[in-house]
């Protein structure tokens, strides 16, 4: 809860600065630059009477995310920086709390332009989670995950092709990536240790290709899309099993300036976590807000 309690307080620190500095910015001359930011709250719950005969359980969902992005663009280089901070707990009647949801993503990448369309970049990306993560049973929980535990850093040299403000494709021939796993005893609960060597804290992987896909896209006036594809591959273990792939996706439908609905996705496949591909989905209606200047008009 003290997660929940401080993304909550971090969403609406940034609803009031953006608030207030609004008109200050148009003031501002920010021709090169280009910023959004967007935050919510979600809530989703359900109760039964006593002698409910369908079938069902007392529960309660709360979630809260903030994500935002910037670009600079000057004549050839471009600066490009994106974050997603994500946590969401469900409760059920008799059960502890459960994590929901939990992304903690931070992306930057300096860009240099070939033509309109491609570019020579580096970036660096950071992916992990807020809070501990549990496999429950009837009598126990385990720990398997925490903040760093894992946690990826991920650099890239290569290039983009980015043909407008709403969509980029990066190819890395070169980027080397860090696996942490800082708890040196959670191999006890997960023996693949996330492919770090047990004992050790960090895994590097020098030799390796990457390709960063990153799709928001504004379908009508009420329906945004957001979509990232992710996929590694390490040139000292390539095969077809041993290539990583992450996808997420969000569809966002707009109620009113004030509320929305959105639909959720993430699929994982990695085989140091796990042999099958992982899935998680959720729906969810909430107070939701949105502050920015994409795309930059031509």
């Amino acid at each position: 809860m003290k997660i929940l309690y401080s993304l909550c307080l971090l969403l609406f620190l940034a609803g009031q600065v953006i608030a207030q500095d609004q008109e200050a910015i148009a003031k501002v001359d920010t021709s090169f630059w280009l910023k959004e930011i967007a935050g919510g709250i979600n809530i989703n719950q359900a109760s039964f009477s006593d002698n409910w005969k369908g079938g069902g359980v007392n529960s309660v969902a709360f979630s809260v995310y903030l994500n935002g992005r910037t670009s600079y663009a000057k004549d050839k280089w471009s600066w490009d920086n994106q974050f997603d901070f994500i946590y969401g707990v469900v409760k059920n009647k008799g059960e502890d709390g459960r994590k929901s949801n939990d992304v903690l993503f931070l992306d930057s990448k300096v860009g240099y332009k070939i033509n309109d369309k491609w570019n020579y970049f580096f970036g660096v990306n950071f992916l992990s989670q807020f809070a501990p993560g549990y496999n429950f049973t009837e009598t126990e929980r385990t720990l398997i995950s925490k903040f760093a535990n894992p946690a990826f850093l991920t650099t890239g040299l290569g290039v983009e092709y980015k043909p407008n403000e709403e969509f980029s494709l990066r190819i890395s021939p070169f980027s080397p990536r860090w696996t942490f796993v800082t708890d040196t005893d959670l191999y006890l609960n997960i023996p693949e240790n996330y492919g770090v060597e047990i004992g050790e804290t960090v895994r590097t992987e020098w030799l390796a290709f990457s390709v960063l896909a990153d799709w928001n896209k504004k379908l009508s006036e009420n329906l945004t899309i957001k979509m990232r594809y992710q996929m590694f591959a390490n040139y000292e273990t390539i095969d077809f099993e041993t290539i990583d792939h992450r996808l997420d996706v969000a569809l966002i439908a707009k109620v009113s300036n004030l509320i929305n609905v959105s639909l959720t996705s993430l699929t994982i496949y990695d085989i140091d976590q796990d042999s099958k591909i992982q899935f998680s989905q959720g729906l969810a209606l909430g107070i939701a807000f949105k502050r920015g200047n994409f795309p930059r008009k031509e």
